[in-house]
């Protein structure tokens, strides 16, 4: 069994590494913004590259039951490859595309790769909290098939073309995912596994390994609240986790209302973050697969800001989301020992060409916070996995200029241990740009914890002037935009 697991990750780690090499985006060949996995024929997640985030691979695991039932195994032919990025079926907005590609074997499917990738562009107002519902920010492309026994769908590839900003690019990438998926179907076939076969032990063993560990936590009910930034005032994001024996739920009743501009989470990208915190608190040497996944429940009211329902704008849903982490390892926290909280939520920063069509979109990382035996790790993404873009390619690709990158000294709460620290970032561009700045923790830094003190917030600042955190701005050639990310909480009394 070990052998057999052993080569379904290097499979999809074959598979994730082939889409990266051949992705023509910086968010995905350079940041490593993207899943990959594969399925069994009921269309259960069985195996996950070890690359991509929490969003992706975690909603992706969802993402292949519910094309089934738009595509019944049925009506699939082989060479048939299908796309959606309906933000309510996988990873929470539009700029996000998941490719499925079935797996063929006596003229039936057997399997299914999946891979789930940032889009360079879709159209819309770009990547930004600006939005007033879904429909302004971008394409919406329900499950179709964009490939159809082999060849692509024109009509498809013609409506991309005429509504993205970088259509080379956004093309080049998914054709990067199909190229993912075909690797790891050849690869597949040259190895002697049946993945149906297996699916069930593996699903079971993980199930029973996470029920194992969440006995292992006192029962008993853990509420801890977030406090985000918001716009005119902040925002609650308030959890309960019930463990009772080998279950846990996390409950977000209490959390804000959704809100009128694009930071709205859909409830399957809150339960990807939320699963991922108590994974890390309780089983983080157990694989991540529908198995492991069983006996942890996520609810969230309709309508709430994790919760978000159609049409509500949900573009910058990561400012948000990723913060469900912390909120479950917040109650989580009373029970088992755990760090301090971060800067979480990735800064986003997009970049749009207002002369000709260019765009560039990075993201950036705070400190985390530190633990019961270790200072938290500086500019260091948590609980996402995404990298950051070397300013190398950056400027090599666009117009934009970075003048400074460095760590803020003092930036990480003290403590025992104290929090890891922010980072500065200074750029400007050599032609006029529109920019979106999706920011967080800028009113207060992250909480220390068991006495730890906190981080040092954030600030955004374009010409002098300290700017909103989330918020779209023009600028000029030679303007300088200063980003300065927050600071960890400290843990512990000094």
């Amino acid at each position: 069994m070990r052998t057999a697991w052993n080569r379904l990750v290097a499979l999809v780690n074959e598979q994730a590494a082939s889409l990266q090499r051949t992705a023509f985006s910086n968010v995905v060949r350079e940041a490593g913004d993207l899943s990959a996995g594969i399925f069994d024929q009921k269309g259960r997640m069985v195996a996950q590259a070890v690359t991509g985030t929490p969003g992706h691979i975690n909603t992706m695991a969802q993402a292949v039951a519910d094309m089934l039932l738009d595509f019944p195994a049925e009506t699939l032919l082989e060479g048939d490859v299908l796309l959606t990025n309906n933000p309510w079926a996988v990873s929470g907005h539009r700029h996000d595309i998941t490719v499925v590609t079935p797996v063929f074997s006596d003229g039936a499917p057997v399997a299914y790769f999946a891979s789930t990738c940032h889009a360079a562009d879709i159209g819309g107002r770009g990547l930004t909290t600006e939005g007033r519902d879904v429909y302004e920010e971008g394409l919406g492309l329900p499950w179709v098939k964009f490939h159809k026994a082999g060849e692509p769908d024109p009509a498809i590839e013609a409506i991309l073309r005429e509504n993205v900003r970088l259509p080379e690019v956004v093309l080049g990438d998914l054709r990067a995912q199909i190229t993912g998926g075909e690797v790891a179907t050849r690869r597949l076939h040259t190895l002697d596994l049946d993945v149906n076969a297996l699916a069930d032990e593996i699903l079971g063993r993980s199930e029973a390994a996470v029920r194992a560990a969440i006995a292992e936590v006192p029962d008993g009910s853990y509420a801890h609240e977030v406090w985000l930034d918001g716009f005119e005032e902040p925002l609650p994001i308030r959890c309960t986790v019930t463990v009772a024996g080998d279950e846990i739920t996390c409950d977000f009743a209490g959390t804000a209302d959704a809100q009128a501009r694009g930071i709205n989470v859909v409830l399957n990208y809150t339960a990807a973050y939320a699963i991922y915190a108590v994974t890390c608190a309780v089983a983080a040497d157990i694989p991540h697969n529908a198995g492991s996944f069983r006996p942890i429940h996520v609810t969230a009211p309709e309508g709430c800001l994790l919760n978000a329902q159609p049409p509500q704008p949900v573009a910058a849903r990561h400012i948000i989301g990723h913060f469900a982490t912390p909120a479950v390892m917040g109650a989580l926290g009373q029970a088992v020992p755990l760090p301090a909280e971060g800067a979480t939520g990735l800064w986003g920063v997009n970049i749009q060409g207002t002369e000709r069509p260019w765009a560039q979109t990075f993201f950036l990382s705070g400190g985390m916070g530190a633990g019961p035996e270790w200072d938290g790790l500086d500019a260091t993404a948590f609980p996402s996995g995404v990298q950051a873009v070397p300013v190398e390619v950056i400027e090599a690709t666009t117009p934009v200029r970075i003048l400074e990158k460095s760590l803020i000294e003092g930036s990480g709460g003290p403590g025992r241990h104290t929090g890891g620290r922010g980072q500065r970032v200074r750029l400007t561009v050599d032609e006029p740009a529109h920019v979106s700045v999706m920011a967080e923790r800028t009113r207060q830094g992250a909480p220390g914890r068991d006495g730890g003190e906190p981080g040092q917030p954030g600030r955004v600042v374009l010409a002098g002037e300290a700017q909103p955190a989330k918020a779209a701005f023009g600028v000029r050639p030679g303007a300088e935009l200063e980003l300065e990310l927050p600071g960890g909480g400290g843990y512990g009394q000094r």
